[in-house]
């Protein structure tokens, strides 16, 4: 297999240190708009089979040429979710598979935004799926973590564990801390001020798709393996939007623990307008878009992986009746400590899924 990666930042250059230990890979070309950060991603896994290259992901043209050039079988979006749809285009016009692990934007109701949905999560992929049908292509989207995992949990659960589903409720929920930073996102600002400053989607069996205010519905979460309680919020995320589709279920949500420092600090961001992505006129004359001042006061979330101490958790619970017909709950999850999962990148092993502890909500 042939694959094209777009994207070298930290999820990229986790991806290369993974896909190293793969004896199934015959090429895998790593792009980048700065090519030598795509240098130095491919660079790492000490192998031939490992070439970079430089690309702007918003150029489906381009994008498709490089896919042609190097004869590629799959391409793998690890960008953020603006660049989704351009690299999903350029993939299907180069007759090439594709894989992301998020979905392009959504857009808010335009008159009723914590309420009703505008452009959801998904919709212009799956708008064009008979196109790729048609073509016999594959377009795996969402296949990251969360979403991703999180929707195979679902999925598990709804074949095997359960006859009926009253309710699926993905909870991700950490006890990290960065060393040296008072607020460092561990992933893209973009995606973060996306995700959390949108309006949250909600899925329930009888109203379909609403949307609620952010940061709605706190409950307590009681997180395995020593994470413990941690306030969770609605945000936007894809499972809202993925799960119901191929699974009953009288519920769906997303749920992040955030922490009520960082949902102030974002809800300040919005305040004074700097999650803003229209440019403003700056001193000098200069237009910059209050965002990209806000990422750029901010470390890049691929260099903080050696400052993190402490695990993160990504899970599904379920709830409704079991196979033998009586009420059940289970959490179907996977922790990965930080410190852990560092070394293990760095002496080629890999991390172990764990699943299938009943959760305690209150």
């Amino acid at each position: 297999m042939r694959v094209l990666l777009v994207g070298a930042g930290g999820v990229g250059s986790a991806t290369v240190r993974v896909a190293a230990r793969r004896g199934f890979l015959e090429r895998l070309v790593v792009a980048d708009y700065d090519g030598a950060r795509a240098e130095r991603a491919a660079a790492s896994a000490a192998d031939d089979r490992f070439v970079s290259a430089r690309v702007d992901a918003a150029d489906p043209a381009a994008v498709a040429g490089l896919l042609r050039a190097h004869r590629c079988d799959v391409l793998l979006n690890a960008t953020d979710p603006r660049f989704v749809m351009p690299l999903f285009h350029a993939a299907f016009e180069a007759g090439a598979d594709y894989l992301d692990m998020a979905m392009p934007l959504s857009r808010p109701h335009p008159w009723a935004p914590y309420e009703l949905t505008g452009t959801k999560l998904g919709d212009e992929q799956f708008a064009e799926a008979d196109r790729w049908l048609e073509r016999g292509r594959l377009a795996l989207v969402g296949i990251g973590v969360e979403p991703g995992l999180s929707d195979v949990f679902a999925r598990y659960a709804a074949d095997e564990l359960f006859d009926r589903i009253d309710e699926i409720g993905v909870r991700d929920g950490a006890n990290l801390e960065v060393k040296g930073y008072d607020f460092a996102p561990t992933f893209s600002i973009w995606t973060t001020i996306e995700e959390c400053l949108n309006p949250p989607v909600v899925y329930e069996r009888e109203r379909g798709w609403y949307t609620t205010a952010p940061f709605s519905e706190p409950e307590m979460f009681d997180f395995p393996e020593g994470i413990g309680p941690v306030e969770c919020v609605n945000v936007e995320h894809e499972e809202v939007l993925l799960i119901p589709r191929w699974i009953d279920a009288g519920r769906v949500t997303f749920k992040y623990g955030l922490g009520r420092e960082f949902i102030e600090v974002l809800a300040t961001l919005h305040k004074l307008g700097l999650d803003s992505t229209r440019p403003v006129r700056a001193g000098g004359g200069v237009e910059v878009a209050p965002r990209d001042v806000v990422a750029a006061c901010l470390p890049d979330p691929a260099t903080l992986g050696d400052k993190m101490r402490g695990r993160t958790c990504a899970g599904t619970w379920v709830r409704g009746l079991g196979k033998d017909g009586r009420p059940r709950e289970v959490y179907l999850y996977q922790v990965a400590d930080n410190e852990g999962t560092t070394r293990r990148a760095c002496a080629g092993g890999a991390a172990r899924p764990s699943c299938g502890r009943p959760p305690s909500t209150r």
